[in-house]
């Protein structure tokens, strides 16, 4: 039996731990991704309020479910496809995972004008792996600069999913230079708050490293169905 309430307020301890030895203030996205709304009920009802969704017409469904739940921060964290930009723009408050300017355009025009701006994260490739979604970390700049023109998206930061390693020395170096971009993007756009990076198994580093957000799903609702 998963007891999601015990396993968050480990979680959520274990952060602070870290926060501890950090300048930064580091957040939890619990991602809810194949888990029933009740599973994030259960969460919700444990304090956590910050949830990240995968898929767009499985996250979109659980929006509609909780509804009533109207302080629930809900985050679109997976690859995006065209033809569900209409249905992320339209219940989401987050995408983490924005890397072309097409979808950029699709989800600003998509977005209800009755709706906060969308706030967006860029996905960084930091590890320049062929079968992940991002951008080089060279092209990020010139993305977020692009983004200025799109009046119903603001961007907050960026996002990452770094080379999965043991290697501590090569998990710094990825982590340290997606703080650098980080810093020098928040330099330049008053609203970027928010580094997303670090895992299950790459937390603490994460934190280390500055990450004000760190996305876990298994070490909260158990594996994925």
């Amino acid at each position: 039996m998963i007891d999601i309430q015990q396993n968050l307020t480990d979680i959520n301890q274990q952060i602070a731990n870290i926060n501890r030895n950090t300048p930064q203030t580091t957040q939890l996205l619990a991602v809810s991704k194949t888990k029933p709304a009740s599973a994030v009920v259960a969460a919700y009802q444990a304090g956590q309020r910050k949830f990240g969704e995968n898929y767009a017409q499985e996250g979109a469904d659980k929006v509609q479910q909780l509804a009533d739940y109207a302080d629930i921060e809900w985050h679109f964290i997976g690859p995006i496809q065209s033809n569900k930009t209409k249905l992320i723009a339209e219940n989401f408050n987050w995408v983490q995972s924005l890397d072309r300017n097409k979808i950029a355009k699709r989800l600003s025009e998509q977005r209800p004008k009755d709706m906060p701006n969308l706030n967006v994260c860029i996905q960084v490739n930091i590890s320049n792996e062929a079968n992940k979604s991002g951008l080089a970390a060279n092209q990020v700049i010139d993305f977020a600069e692009h983004l200025t023109q799109y009046s119903n998206l603001t961007l907050r930061g960026i996002m990452a999913i770094p080379l999965n390693t043991d290697d501590k020395a090569e998990l710094n170096k990825m982590f340290g230079q997606l703080h650098d971009l980080y810093q020098n993007l928040k330099n330049s756009y008053p609203a970027i708050d928010t580094l997303s990076m670090g895992m299950s198994n790459d937390m603490q580093t994460a934190i280390e490293n500055g990450s004000t957000m760190v996305r876990i799903g298994t070490a909260i609702f158990g594996a994925r169905t």
